[in-house]
C-alpha cells in the first residue's frame, strides 16, 4: 500500500484501528480488550458476562484514579464500541438466543498487536528472522525451479551437507544451539504463533461478510431461484479457490492430522522445558498453542457452515412458496369446476384434440413362452446330529436406530447442528462399521442431514478381533451433519 497523503487521511478518517488509537478512553478500550479476549484466546462472549467484566474493571480504576473517571454504565461503553462509527467490537445474536454476543473486530486485533510492539525488549533476535527469510527464499527458488537437472542437482547437494552432517554426529561432534540462538528463535516462534491467531479472526471476519452479502441478496431477491443460486455459489466457490481459501484449506488439513497434533505437543513440551527458553518466562497458553488454532479455525468453518444452512433455508422456503401457489391454482380450479355443474354455459365448453389411435403390427407381438415347471426332490428327509451349538444365534448385533435418532435429538437440544463426528465422539460406537452406517442411514422428522463434500472427517472407533485383542479402526468419510429443522 502506497502512504501518500491522500490514504493516509482516509485512513485516519476512517480505519476503526487508527481510531481506536486516537479514542480518549484508548488506555481502558485496550487494556481490557487484550485481557478479557485475546490474552486466554476467547472468541466471543455473551453480553452479562462481558459487562459484569467491564464493571470490575471500572470499579478497579474508580478506586486508583478517582470516582470521576469513566462515568457511565459498562453495557453503555460496550455499546458504544460496538457502533458501526467505532467498530471495534462485533455486536450479534447467535441462533435460538435472545443475549448478544460480543467478538472483536479483526482492526481491533491489529490495533493492539501493534501496540504490543512498542514496548521494549530485553533481547531482540535477529538471526531467526534472517534464516526465516533465507528458508523462504530458497522453498521459492526450488519449488519454482521445472529443470529437472538443476532440481536434481540441488537435492544432490543437500543430500551431501545431511551426509556431512551424519558423519559429524557418528564421530561424536554433535552441534546443538547456544542459549542466545534457543532465546531467538523462541520469540519468533511466540511472534508467529499470535499473528496466526490474528489472521484466523481476518478470515473468519471475511467469511462473515460473505455470509452477510448472501443474506442481503436473498431478502431482496425477487427474480428466479436459479440465477440466485448461481450466482451465490459462483461467489463462494471463488472465494474457496482464492489465495487465502486454499492456504486456509491447506492449513486446515494439515492441522487436523492427529500425527501432526501429537508432533506439536511434543515438540512444544520439550522446548518449552529448556533453561533458556524457561528463562523468557513464556506465557502460559504457549503450551497448547496448536489448540487455540484449532479453535480459531472452528470458528471459521461454523461460519462457512450457516452459509450453507442459509441457502438451505432459502431453497426450503421457495419450494413450499412454489408447492402452496401450486396448490392455490388446482383450489381455482375446483371451484370453477363446481360453479359449472349446476348452470353449464351454454353451447360448446370447450374443444378436445382427437386422440391418437394406438397402431400395434402383428409381427411386434411376442411370441407364446411355455412356462417352466418346477421339479420337486423327494428325497427323505434324514434326522441330524443335535448336539450342535446354538450360541451363534445369540451373537448377532442389532442396531437400534430409534437410540441413535435420540441421539442425535439430544446434541441437537443444545445447539442448531452438530457433525457426526461430534456426535461420536460423545457418544463412542459401540458396534463399528455397522452403527456407522446406521447413523448415515438417519432421517428423521426433527433433524435433516446436510452432506458437505468439499470437507471430510476421520471418525475412529475400538473393535474386538477374533483373537481377543482390541484394535482401533478408522474411516474418513466427507462431513456429514445433522441439522435441527424448524418444527424439530
Amino acid at each position: 500500500m502506497k502512504l501518500d497523503h491522500a490514504t493516509l487521511e482516509g485512513l485516519r478518517a476512517n480505519h476503526p484501528a487508527w481510531r481506536l488509537l486516537a479514542a480518549r478512553n484508548a488506555p481502558l478500550i485496550v487494556s481490557f480488550l487484550q485481557r478479557v479476549f485475546i490474552a486466554p484466546n476467547i472468541r466471543t462472549m455473551g453480553a452479562a458476562d462481558l459487562a459484569e467484566a467491564l464493571e470490575d474493571e471500572l470499579y478497579g480504576l474508580r478506586e486508583r484514579i478517582g470516582q470521576d473517571a469513566y462515568a457511565g454504565a459498562a453495557i453503555d461503553f460496550l455499546n458504544a464500541w460496538a457502533k458501526p462509527e467505532n467498530g471495534w467490537l462485533r455486536k450479534f445474536y447467535r441462533q435460538g438466543s435472545d443475549e448478544p454476543q460480543f467478538d472483536l473486530m479483526p482492526a481491533t486485533e491489529k490495533a493492539i498487536a501493534w501496540l504490543g510492539t512498542l514496548a521494549e525488549r530485553s533481547f531482540v533476535g535477529t538471526e531467526s528472522r534472517l534464516l526465516t527469510l533465507f528458508d523462504l527464499l530458497r522453498q521459492m527458488s526450488e519449488g519454482s525451479e521445472v529443470n529437472p537437472e538443476r532440481r536434481l542437482a540441488e537435492l544432490q547437494k543437500r543430500r551431501d551437507e545431511l551426509d556431512a552432517e551424519m558423519a559429524l554426529v557418528r564421530a561424536g561432534h554433535v552441534e546443538v544451539l547456544n542459549d542466545t540462538e534457543l532465546k531467538d528463535r523462541f520469540q519468533q516462534f511466540q511472534q508467529l504463533a499470535r499473528e496466526l491467531l490474528t489472521d484466523f479472526r481476518e478470515v473468519e471476519h471475511n467469511f462473515r461478510q460473505l455470509d452477510r452479502s448472501v443474506r442481503e441478496r436473498i431478502a431482496l431477491w425477487d427474480g428466479a431461484k436459479g440465477a440466485l443460486l448461481r450466482e451465490i455459489m459462483g461467489e463462494r466457490d471463488a472465494i474457496a479457490d482464492s489465495d487465502q481459501g486454499r492456504s486456509f484449506r491447506a492449513f486446515w488439513d494439515f492441522l487436523m492430522s492427529s500425527t501432526r497434533q501429537q508432533e506439536l505437543t511434543d515438540l512444544l513440551t520439550r522446548v518449552l522445558a529448556l533453561e533458556p527458553v524457561a528463562q523468557l518466562k513464556p506465557d502460559v497458553r504457549t503450551r497448547r498453542v496448536h489448540y487455540d488454532w484449532l479453535e480459531a479455525g472452528e470458528h471459521t468453518q461454523r461460519t462457512v457452515a450457516q452459509l450453507s444452512q442459509q441457502l438451505r433455508r432459502f431453497l426450503d422456503d421457495q419450494a413450499w412458496l412454489e408447492n402452496r401457489r401450486i396448490m392455490d391454482i388446482l383450489h381455482g380450479i375446483e371451484a370453477k369446476a363446481l360453479a359449472l355443474r349446476a348452470t353449464p354455459p351454454p353451447g360448446e365448453c370447450m374443444w378436445l384434440d382427437d386422440s391418437a389411435a394406438d397402431i400395434e403390427l402383428p409381427m411386434e407381438r411376442p411370441l407364446h413362452t411355455p412356462s417352466i415347471k418346477p421339479q420337486f426332490d423327494t428325497a427323505a428327509l434324514l434326522a441330524g446330529d443335535g448336539a450342535l451349538d446354538a450360541s451363534a444365534l445369540y451373537e448377532q448385533v442389532v442396531i437400534d436406530k430409534q437410540q441413535l435418532a435420540r441421539n442425535v435429538r439430544q446434541a441437537l437440544q443444545q445447539q442448531s447442528q452438530v457433525s457426526l463426528r461430534e456426535l461420536c465422539e460423545r457418544q463412542p460406537l459401540q458396534h463399528g462399521l455397522a452403527e456407522l452406517i446406521a447413523y448415515l442411514q438417519l432421517d428423521g422428522g426433527a433433524f435433516h442431514t446436510v452432506v458437505d463434500e468439499d470437507e471430510s472427517d476421520l471418525i475412529s472407533w475400538r473393535s474386538v478381533d477374533h483373537d481377543g485383542s482390541i484394535a482401533l479402526r478408522r474411516a474418513h468419510l466427507p462431513r456429514v451433519i445433522f441439522v435441527r429443522t424448524s418444527n424439530g
